[in-house]
């Protein structure tokens, strides 16, 4: 276990790395210093073979109510630069996030405003107990919620955004789940079996055959079906397909058993 005050890091004997804010005294606010803290975590479970699955969740009440207010006091004297190098700190979190070659599981305990948000997702998977509640609340600070705007809008839409970028109103995890925030919406008691569910299912998947379909999509996400994508796809599957993992799952399919890569515990 890796353990700083504001967050822990614990890997589990399957592989499953549990990645938990701990600041729920402020309802898990982040400033600079959680940042960073939280971009080395995803740094470290990235480079170590031995993860599987990465499930970021937080202590308390709440998931996160986004930027802590001392920090935000002290971006009110920051020059211009300083407010920059700040601006790309958080970019930079987004961005690992997003793009972990791991799969990830946001659980969501509670409230997520503004950053939070943009957590949410930056997460493969997100569920969330039908308590929480969200909101892009950046505008009513006189500001913009910048940074996570990729990410937010790749996942419930521009038009959804169009409202809750432009009103920063509370909406439910009735509607996140609808607007595709979410993935499921549980009753309270229900949230660990329902991420424990999700962890399973992912761990009958092949490791490098899950960072490849996560590479998959950022390709062809919203691009044009052209010449050149059909090309990428079929170079991809040709890949897959000689891969050692590739060969071990066709092997073990048409030979009726199990892939290496499946502990005897899910078999």
């Amino acid at each position: 276990m890796m353990a700083e005050n504001s967050v822990i890091l614990a890997v589990d004997e399957r592989g499953v790395a549990t990645l938990t804010i701990n600041r729920p005294e402020i309802h898990n606010a982040f400033d600079d210093v959680l940042i960073s803290r939280l971009l080395q975590a995803l740094d470290s479970v990235e480079v170590d073979p031995g993860v599987r699955v990465v499930v970021l969740r937080s202590e308390g009440k709440s998931f996160s109510a986004g930027a802590d207010l001392n920090w935000m006091r002290r971006m009110a004297d920051y020059s211009e630069a300083e407010n920059l190098a700040d601006a790309r700190m958080l970019a930079s979190l987004m961005e690992k996030l997003n793009g972990l070659s791991k799969p990830t599981i946001a659980q969501v305990q509670g409230a997520a405003f503004g950053g939070g948000v943009g957590l949410v997702a930056c997460c493969d998977m997100a569920v969330a107990v039908a308590g929480a509640k969200f909101s892009l609340s950046e505008v009513r600070l006189g500001l913009i919620p910048a940074v996570i705007s990729p990410y937010v809008i790749a996942a419930m839409g521009e038009r959804a955004a169009r409202r809750y970028f432009l009103t920063a109103e509370r909406f439910d995890a009735t509607e996140a789940l609808r607007l595709g925030l979410l993935h499921a919406v549980v009753p309270e008691g229900q949230l660990q079996a329902q991420v424990d569910d999700l962890i399973e299912e992912l761990l009958k998947g092949g490791p490098g055959s899950q960072a490849a379909a996560k590479s998959l999509i950022f390709a062809v996400s919203r691009q044009p079906t052209s010449e050149a994508v059909i090309e990428d796809t079929a170079r991809r599957i040709t890949a897959a397909r000689s891969s050692d993992e590739g060969k071990e799952g066709l092997g073990a399919f048409l030979n009726k058993r199990t892939p290496a890569w499946i502990s005897e515990d899910l078999q």
